[in-house]
């Protein structure tokens, strides 16, 4: 039985105290003002969410752990937050709900698919905005994208205009051509690497493959194969990740915004990040506004530029949802594959019978799969779906925000406060997934069996859920199933002599990163 609990690389939440205690002491003395004003109105806020309602009834909120003045329960968030509010809610939580305070920040946990649902299906409408963030908030113009602007038209009419134009069923199925070419360029360095009987990086492969399809949807690919864009593109998409995804001591004491010095810190590290971003998409849309012919099937920038009047878009607007794009459509989509591969690699078993599945439904001697044979794979599906439900690629949801009060099983949701949905706790919850830790992709098949990623199955939200769900979850499967396939119908697979098993352990970002590269050798298997 693998235990995959025990390869986190979890270091103790108490291991992560040195960080804040460093920062504590270089403002000390603001943080003693501070915790008098916080106090203060904390007190205030505490008798004003427990007063008698209207109709009569008491506010009740949902339990926390103990906490510790000023920082709240940060101390008890380690490396891996994911895990650690999975032990917490275990501990603190009912019904899969509880409240912490991560510095000056109550913030809603949500752990069972219960409580999953009541937040993204029963009362999405009241909870599906986002957080206010000044790192992003400068970063994307103002929040002009549609990751993370706040609920409302601005946002209903950017996610209108990526669902119905840019990433509906037949528009991911029109990119097709191109996903096949970089398929078949992947593979070509496998297969120099295996007659040479050498080893690959697949976590550089990976990541160029998922890159180099991006920038083909997206801009025709033509743009970035000049000079160094390539190089520039994966600097700003690892910058962005630091950005918004780092520890940023504002979003846990807001009050330091108050302070000038402060905010502009903040403001001139996300504008460098911004103005490097400018440079590369004012060239990009520059370049397909000088276009004197339409490619037949037009690209993601071709698409927002023939709309960009009827939504009435700004150039401002186009280079925010561009990031948006980029990076939700590249780093994700790697992260996930790395984990497949890694999964198939310790788990032989599967490994075979996903390869004897494919062999078997291919023609024989067709050199590729293409996507006319994937819908005879089950088993591929099943695995993609398996390595998403034990590794989903942002453990914790993008957090929702609370526009009003609402009750759930009892308890009192304040409105204002974040709330973190855990999809990876959701996917190892044992009282709905058998064998929950154990990769077992067989869960996923079956004439009875209809669990899916779309948003529908609360114990299986990789993507998300109702109105804040991944409006590009069909364009990433759709990468992830067609290089999965050529993959494995291509080569056979080994771990490097000497290395012994996969080092599963994880990084927190914004999305959960393996550590260490993943670096296998091919063998060619002849068709």
């Amino acid at each position: 039985m693998i235990n995959l609990l025990h390869e986190h690389d979890e270091t103790p939440p108490m291991a992560a105290m040195p960080l804040f205690l460093m920062f504590f002491l270089a403002f000390l003395a603001l943080l003693h003002l501070a915790t008098k004003q916080q106090g203060a109105a904390r007190r205030s806020k505490q008798s004003k969410h427990n007063k008698q309602p209207a109709d009569g009834g008491l506010r009740c909120l949902p339990p926390s752990p103990p906490g510790l003045p000023v920082i709240g329960h940060l101390h008890l968030v380690g490396f891996l937050p994911h895990v650690s509010l999975r032990g917490l809610d275990a501990r603190y939580g009912r019904g899969g709900l509880m409240l912490i305070r991560l510095g000056a920040v109550p913030t809603l946990v949500v752990s069972s698919p219960r409580a999953a649902e009541a937040v993204t299906r029963t009362h999405d409408h009241r909870l599906a905005s986002r957080p206010p963030s000044t790192s992003a908030a400068a970063l994307l113009n103002g929040s002009l994208d549609v990751a993370f602007a706040a609920y409302g038209e601005h946002w209903r009419q950017a996610k209108k205009l990526l669902t119905t134009h840019l990433l509906t069923a037949r528009k991911v199925q029109s990119y097709r051509a191109g996903r096949e070419e970089e398929v078949r360029l992947a593979v070509s360095k496998v297969r120099g690497a295996a007659e040479a009987g050498g080893e690959v990086d697949m976590s550089e492969l990976l990541y160029g493959f998922t890159t180099d399809v991006m920038c083909r949807a997206v801009s025709g690919g033509r743009f970035f194969k000049v000079g160094d864009r390539t190089r520039l593109f994966r600097e700003l998409l690892d910058a962005t990740a630091a950005l918004i995804g780092g520890v940023n001591m504002e979003d846990y004491f807001p009050w330091l915004l108050r302070f000038g010095v402060y905010r502009r810190a903040i403001c001139a590290k996300a504008d460098k990040v911004r103005k490097r971003w400018d440079e590369l998409l004012d060239g990009v849309i520059d370049d397909h506004e000088g276009k004197m012919v339409q490619e037949e099937e037009p690209d993601f920038i071709e698409v927002l530029l023939s709309h960009q009047h009827e939504y009435g878009l700004t150039k401002d607007h186009l280079k925010a949802m561009l990031i948006d794009i980029f990076f939700g459509g590249t780093d994700t989509s790697y992260i996930v594959l790395e984990f497949i591969m890694a999964e198939l690699l310790r788990n032989p078993l599967v490994m075979s019978i996903l390869q004897a599945e494919i062999r078997r439904c291919v023609p024989e001697g067709q050199q590729m799969v293409t996507e006319d044979d994937l819908s005879a794979l089950p088993y591929l599906k099943a695995v993609i779906n398996e390595t998403l439900r034990l590794h989903p690629p942002a453990p914790l949801l993008a957090p929702h925000y609370s526009m009003t009060d609402v009750h759930v099983d009892g308890y009192t949701i304040p409105a204002k406060i974040p709330i973190l949905v855990n999809a990876w706790a959701l996917g190892r919850d044992k009282s709905v997934w058998a064998d929950a830790e154990e990769f077992k992709p067989e869960r996923f098949m079956g004439i009875d069996v209809d669990i899916n990623f779309k948003g529908n199955d609360f114990q299986f939200l990789p993507f998300g859920a109702g109105r804040r769900i991944c409006p590009g979850m069909n364009f990433s499967i759709s990468t992830l199933e067609i290089m999965v396939a050529n993959l494995m119908y291509r080569f056979n697979w080994e771990v490097p002599v000497g290395m012994g098993c996969i080092d599963m352990t994880e990084v927190f970002r914004l999305t959960v990163h393996r550590k260490e590269k993943l670096i296998l050798v091919p063998k060619m298997h002849f068709v």
